[in-house]
């Protein structure tokens, strides 16, 4: 009776041990998918969605940038331009409630002139006639620190005229700035002018009047003819260039002319500057590229590359309104010396990233 027992408890067992490991089909082995690493050494155009006349500059290891809101002045900071939406937005000033430049804050531009910070932008009461220059500065020597201290507006008293999209540059020891502004006191005609600087806010001199939009290439969108975004650029042996953009932002012709300037030559006399016959930077459809314009400079991290900052739309008929969006591409050298920015490169794009990020 022992032995039966025992026998119905051995075979017993077995069965549960056959019916817990048998019930249902047997699970596989499944190897976890494995996500591909993120791309260090390449980035994609745009930078941003949105980002009208952007303008960087590189201090020590870090770039800033800024670009146009109308309401604010705002600061970027990273040490990769590529990664420019990761960086996070510092508001450093915000315009009177009323007043002359309460209004219409555009292409705000930050210098680093005699260990001080600047900010130069144009601003207006409300109404675009009343548009002029004026400039921050800042004594610190991280300009998202310190205190932004209001200096007033920089123009040639002789002819304070409207203005905007003002900049400076430095050569054989003397400040310049330029900008784009009325040759009268009524719209219809934007030129690129010059004067001396006594110091980063003060003009020191009368304006001089250096281009004019004369060709054909420089009149789309008229009646109302552009010259606008003047900003210097020089090459290793020191030769200078002012890049500008060109007809109506309003259009997708709005494209980037070229001034340069003899060798020798006197950046306030007219005649010492030779303007482009063609845009040397244009629309590219295929690219997704319309309009173009509105540029600035930089360095690689690394110092071994140019690169060139502009703002473009995504698509066409889109014209002057916050979806420009910031792209940045390299650029090279001609034989002659002067820049060759070849074409807007294509949108979503895997682009390496500038040398050293």
């Amino acid at each position: 009776m022992k032995r039966i027992l025992f026998f119905i408890l051995v075979i017993g067992s077995f069965l549960s041990c056959s019916k817990s490991t048998t019930k249902g089909p047997a699970t596989p082995s499944v190897t976890p998918p494995v996500t591909p690493p993120v791309s260090t050494t390449t980035f994609t155009n745009p930078l941003l969605t949105s980002g009208p006349d952007p303008w960087v500059i590189k201090k020590d290891s870090f770039y800033y940038y800024t670009h146009t809101l109308g309401g604010s002045i705002a600061l970027w900071r990273t040490t990769k331009m590529s990664e420019l939406k990761d960086a996070p937005i510092i508001t450093i000033w915000m315009p009177p409630a009323f007043g002359d430049y309460s209004h219409d804050i555009w292409a705000p531009e930050l210098h680093f002139i005699n260990s001080k910070w600047y900010i130069y932008f144009a601003a207006d009461n409300g109404d675009n006639a009343t548009h002029r220059m004026y400039v921050l500065e800042n004594p610190s020597s991280d300009p998202l620190a310190g205190n932004w201290i209001f200096k007033g507006k920089i123009a040639d008293t002789a002819a304070d005229k409207w203005a905007i999209d003002g900049s400076e540059f430095e050569m054989n020891d003397q400040l310049y700035f330029i900008w784009s502004g009325w040759a009268g006191d009524v719209d219809g005609r934007q030129d690129i002018y010059i004067a001396p600087m006594s110091d980063p806010w003060t003009i020191s001199g009368t304006r001089t009047l250096i281009s004019s939009p004369t060709n054909d290439w420089e009149k789309f969108g008229g009646p109302t003819y552009v010259n606008e975004g003047p900003e210097a650029l020089k090459n290793a042996a020191g030769n200078l260039f002012l890049t500008f953009s060109s007809s109506g932002c309003w259009t997708d012709n709005y494209s980037l002319g070229l001034l340069t300037l003899k060798a020798g030559g006197n950046p306030l006399v007219a005649s010492d500057w030779t303007k482009s016959t063609a845009p040397v930077f244009s629309q590219n459809a295929a690219n997704g590229a319309f309009g173009p314009g509105h540029n600035s400079f930089f360095k690689s991290a690394d110092g071994s590359q140019d690169w060139i900052l502009y703002h473009a739309n995504s698509s066409a008929g889109k014209g002057c309104g916050d979806v420009r969006n910031p792209r940045i591409q390299q650029f090279t050298w001609n034989a002659d010396g002067s820049p060759n920015f070849g074409a807007p490169v294509k949108i979503n794009t895997a682009l390496q990233k500038p040398s050293g990020e």
